[in-house]
């Protein structure tokens, strides 16, 4: 059975900061949003041997199989260790691991000023600026004394104790922190999911990648921004195990999959060469399988060979770059958001794609020769893994992350109540979680290093979960 919110942060709490503030409804959510009319899901891509159907929460938080429980912490407008408040809309985040059975955790938040200063670390009206080195933030503002309010959030979390140690502001100055992803040196790379040009109120232009250590003082991270990793509506990253190949998503219903190449491996701030997926023998491949596109359909399973293409003008004032890419040959995707890089592939979930527009993942197989000259002989491969279609499985797929048996976990970003799907490595789905809070989407799924916690956020308006149970550990 479900535990209710801890001490920490109580349902009373939660439902004040979820319905008072924000008015997000509780009642009358159904198991499926958007089910199909017969109710029933096609058996051949249902696992039937999943972790079982949902049990309602009595708490009405979050339906989890049986013998899974959660906690809840770090909701939004808590005080952190630093002085600070908990920012609003927590989204994509990662684990990393510390001694004594803890973990760090990583988190973004997707806000900016066309927000209420009250949904940022700095109170209702800016007043607790003044308790952090206004140095170190990106973007202070053009005189008005409100800095851009996005970033990150670092948390010592104790998974014995199922509790936050400490938190607090690692990242500021930022806008729109949508995902991002971890490095093999150890770092957590967050994502601006927009592009703002510098004007009256913004000191600096938007849409880059920024580097925060997995460190655990209580410190403001001074903001760089990589721009060798272009400017465009970045989403989330995926470094391959080594270091020396980026994979990056772009937010757009047009985008582009791309890949960097850094100069020093472990030095992103060194330079590098940016690049598109080009599809053989398809320049300017239309991946989506929209209807009425024009484009043949692609259908799942069918692997095809691709090439990277070097990209000019990165900087990209005109927010641009898709186009020009596509326009030379690059593939196109449907809101490239989610990607992991998990075993032997990356996995890339594009929230638009497919018939329906409510989702597709795809599969890229690096080459074995990944990011070289001889990667020509022996081409990485595009395959589209699943496109269900269908609502009562997934609707709206965004972030993701692979659990440690290799079964991949989405989020959903849908119109009503939204949840996690689990999906096998043969792409067999199951429902694995239902948000009953509200209808916000769920965010930033990740593992704990030792496997035994889900993390998992309700974005709107900002609480993160750790869910517990019988994980396999394949």
């Amino acid at each position: 059975m479900n535990t209710p919110p801890s001490n920490l942060a109580t349902r009373r709490d939660f439902i004040a900061r979820t319905g008072g503030m924000v008015g997000l409804g509780f009642a009358g959510l159904g198991l499926f949003s958007g089910a199909r009319a017969d109710g029933a899901a096609p058996l051949d891509r249902i696992d039937p041997d999943g972790y079982g159907p949902l049990v309602k929460d009595p708490h009405g938080t979050l339906d989890l199989p049986e013998g899974f429980d959660y906690r809840v912490f770090s909701t939004w407008g808590s005080p952190m260790d630093d002085g600070l408040l908990v920012p609003s809309r927590h989204d994509g985040m990662a684990t990393f691991p510390l001694e004594g059975n803890r973990c760090l955790l990583i988190r973004n938040h997707e806000i900016n000023t066309e927000m209420p200063d009250r949904f940022g670390a700095f109170g209702w009206q800016n007043e607790r600026l003044d308790r952090v080195d206004a140095s170190r933030l990106y973007d202070r503002g053009t005189g008005t004394g409100r800095p851009s309010p996005g970033g990150t959030t670092s948390i010592v979390y104790d998974l014995g104790e199922r509790r936050p140690m400490r938190q607090w502001l690692s990242l500021g100055g930022t806008g729109h922190n949508c995902s991002g992803g971890t490095t093999p040196w150890g770092s957590w790379l967050s994502c601006e999911e927009w592009t703002q040009r510098a004007d009256d109120r913004h000191a600096v232009d938007h849409g880059f990648v920024f580097e925060v250590p997995a460190g655990t003082d209580p410190e403001l991270t001074p903001a760089v921004p990589l721009r060798a990793l272009g400017r465009f509506l970045h989403e989330a990253v995926a470094v391959a195990p080594k270091g020396d190949v980026l994979y990056l998503t772009e937010d757009r219903g047009d985008g582009c999959l791309y890949r960097f190449l850094p100069t020093t491996v472990g030095d992103l701030r060194a330079g590098g060469r940016l690049q598109a997926l080009v599809v053989e023998d398809r320049p300017s491949m239309d991946t989506r399988n929209w209807v009425g596109a024009g484009a043949p359909p692609l259908p799942t399973g069918l692997r095809l060979p691709v090439r990277w293409m070097d990209l000019e003008g990165i900087d990209a004032p005109e927010d641009d770059l898709r186009y020009r890419a596509f326009a030379a040959g690059a593939a196109r995707f449907a809101r490239g958001e989610g990607i992991w890089h998990g075993q032997d592939r990356v996995y890339v979930a594009c929230t638009t794609g497919g018939r329906e527009q409510i989702g597709q993942v795809f599969t890229y197989r690096p080459s074995p020769w990944e990011g070289t000259d001889r990667e020509r002989t022996d081409p990485g491969t595009l395959e589209l893994f699943i496109e269900p279609n269908d609502p009562s499985l997934v609707e709206m797929a965004d972030n993701l992350t692979v659990a440690p048996d290799g079964d991949l976990f989405i989020c959903e970003d849908g119109p009503d109540t939204n949840g996690l799907t689990r999906v096998t490595p043969e792409g067999r789905l199951e429902r694995f979680a239902m948000n009953r809070a509200n209808d916000s989407e769920l965010a930033g799924p990740c593992f704990s290093p030792d496997g035994s916690t889900l993390f998992v956020n309700i974005q709107r308006p900002g609480a993160t979960l750790a869910i517990t149970g019988p994980w396999r550990r394949g």
